[in-house]
């Protein structure tokens, strides 16, 4: 965690939020089993409240894994247009930015907080993820700290290619 934690601050992007979270799961399929679970929360002042560097680590008994998003806020639903054709485009925007040879998973989240209210007026959420390799952690933390640091640069090649400021709200 902290080795991710100075990478992402070393780009530039202070910590705004930390959850940490232990899980023991009694019955099912991982009966016995715990988890640590940590979320960290970056954000940077000139990229705008509706932006920030997400990071998710679990820590299970079969070992670390974890991940960074670029996570975007959207305009509405309405406003956006077509879903299929916003991912299409948002995920050609990924592949030419991440990392050569990166899984780069890219996810699009529609949000209607009211069910009661027109689709139209859906919450828009865009995630740019960069998986954390079990090579990288099993290399130690200043291949981590590296790791972090690639991924935010990745992802303010992103923001700076201007593709997603169509779909942004107005600000």
């Amino acid at each position: 965690m902290d080795a991710v934690r100075r990478g992402v601050e070393t780009a530039g992007w202070p910590l705004s939020g930390l959850q940490k979270t232990t899980s023991l799961e009694f019955e099912g399929r991982w009966e016995g089993e715990s988890t640590r679970s940590a979320y960290l929360f970056f954000h940077r002042n000139d990229a705008g409240d509706d932006v920030s560097v997400d990071v998710y680590l679990d820590e299970t008994s079969r070992g670390l894994t974890g991940n960074l998003a670029l996570v975007v806020d959207l305009a509405s639903l309405g406003e956006i247009g077509d879903p299929a054709e916003v991912l299409a485009e948002l995920g050609r925007l990924s592949k030419r930015r991440m990392p050569a040879g990166s899984t780069a998973p890219v996810t699009l989240r529609l949000r209607l907080p009211d069910g009661a209210k027109e689709p139209a007026t859906a919450e828009v959420e865009i995630r740019f993820k960069l998986n954390l390799a079990s090579r990288i952690i099993a290399a130690g933390g200043g291949e981590i700290r590296r790791f972090a640091a690639e991924s935010v640069a990745a992802f303010e090649r992103i923001l700076d290619a201007g593709e997603l400021e169509r779909y942004r709200a107005a600000r």
